[in-house]
């Protein structure tokens, strides 16, 4: 069963957040995603090949994803405190603005079908949520391909334009401010 348009599960999580200098541990729930637009990012696991490069490209994205008023969480099967260390030790994941989530019970990875019960860790999994608490978007893939963050950035505002515009929709390659379609009748066959 896909997850697209069903409401988030229950959780409760630990993240560690550095911003401006300052970390803390916060706690990380279902209503915390609530009355905002959110995007999680699931990756394997702290301290691998890969996940950094991701998250750092997250970061410097963040300030586009925050104007279109999302915040951003990275999660990792691994817990809180090895977030603050990898946020520590790496320079491109001390980078990050966002909360990196600790997920080490498996609740989330579970919840959003990205676990790995052999591995204990999780698939390259991107999901999109509205305001609402509702999945609008996701994309699943194998661990040994990286994501290109410029494109869950464009899914976040075409989600966000035809939750806006439920009369239109967004065509392939569609970016802000560029033409929408407004579906009817007229268009079936002359596309």
């Amino acid at each position: 069963m896909s997850l697209i348009n069903t409401q988030v599960q229950p959780f409760k999580v630990n993240a560690y957040v550095n911003r401006g200098g300052k970390g803390e541990f916060i706690e990380v729930t279902d209503e915390t995603l609530k009355g905002k637009w959110s995007v999680l990012i699931f990756m394997p696991a702290a301290f691998t090949f890969n996940c950094p490069t991701e998250i750092e490209d997250a970061a410097e994205h963040y300030a586009e994803f925050q104007k279109a008023g999302a915040e951003v969480y990275a999660v990792t099967t691994d817990t809180h405190f090895s977030h603050k260390v990898w946020h520590e030790t790496s320079d491109a994941v001390g980078k990050a603005k966002f909360p990196l989530v600790g997920d080490p019970t498996h609740q989330l990875t579970n919840a959003f079908g990205v676990h790995i019960p052999e591995e204990g860790l999780a698939l390259r999994g991107t999901f999109v949520i509205n305001p609402d608490g509702v999945i609008k978007t996701m994309e699943v893939h194998s661990n040994e391909i990286a994501r290109d963050v410029t494109e869950t950035l464009r899914k976040l505002k075409a989600a966000q334009f035809t939750a806006a515009h439920p009369d239109q929709v967004c065509p392939a390659k569609w970016k802000e401010g560029e033409k929408t379609l407004t579906p009817s009748l007229d268009l079936v066959g002359k596309i």
